[in-house]
């Protein structure tokens, strides 16, 4: 009987295009927050950033709004999937058990999911309210799916994944079309880098056939 082996999405920036609107409620939570302040937040574990950490007086920022409580209606308004990724899931679904992987809350990703009728093809849905560390959840699905680190690959846009992944001895696929280049997302030693979805199921087929 063939092994499971299981992809682990990011969302944002992987399959969803929400970069534009995540940056937004940062800058209005935070005036003094340029794009690439931003960018940097997601070079290790976004929840252990500090708004405190950017330079300056925070005199007008809004730190006490509530950063999901501002994101999600403008991601519910704007976001859409990445052109192309719904067939790509749909057929990476026929062979590999999809887990998102995710520092956005569950709640909305699952009604993403279901507004662009994707939600059928994933096991498992885990955000930022499951656990802040993604590292805890590879844990957890290592522990509820009876796998291991050779059979899952984290696909992201971003290199403080990949270093989360690393730590749990998962390879990394990188996707040059969310959050970071490709200058960034090579420092997290992904097995490769693609530049369209549909690079993803050959990039995945090779990635399992490394580790036999």
């Amino acid at each position: 009987m063939p092994r499971k082996r299981f992809i682990l999405f990011d969302f944002d920036g992987v399959i969803a295009d929400s970069y534009a609107t995540a940056l937004s409620v940062s800058q209005k939570m935070c005036t003094r927050i340029t794009s690439s302040e931003y960018n940097r937040a997601f070079e290790g574990n976004v929840n252990d950033w500090k708004w405190e950490s950017l330079p300056g007086n925070h005199v007008e920022c809004r730190h006490d709004l509530d950063w999901f409580a501002e994101y999600v209606p403008a991601f519910e308004k704007e976001a859409q999937p990445f052109t192309g990724m719904d067939q790509i899931i749909e057929t990476l679904s026929k062979e590999y058990v999809l887990i998102v992987i995710s520092s956005t809350i569950t709640s909305p990703i699952q009604g993403f999911l279901e507004k662009y009728h994707l939600g059928r093809y994933f096991s498992e849905v885990m955000g930022n309210d499951v656990h802040t560390h993604k590292t805890e959840k590879i844990r957890m699905v290592f522990e509820k799916y009876a796998t291991s680190a050779s059979e899952c690959v984290f696909v992201t846009d971003s290199l403080g994944d990949m270093r989360e992944a690393n730590s749990m001895n998962v390879g990394s696929i990188g996707v040059s079309w969310g959050w970071h280049s490709h200058e960034i997302l090579k420092k997290g030693n992904p097995f490769c880098i693609v530049n369209t979805p549909t690079e993803i199921p050959p990039a995945i087929h090779d990635y399992f056939a490394d580790q036999l």
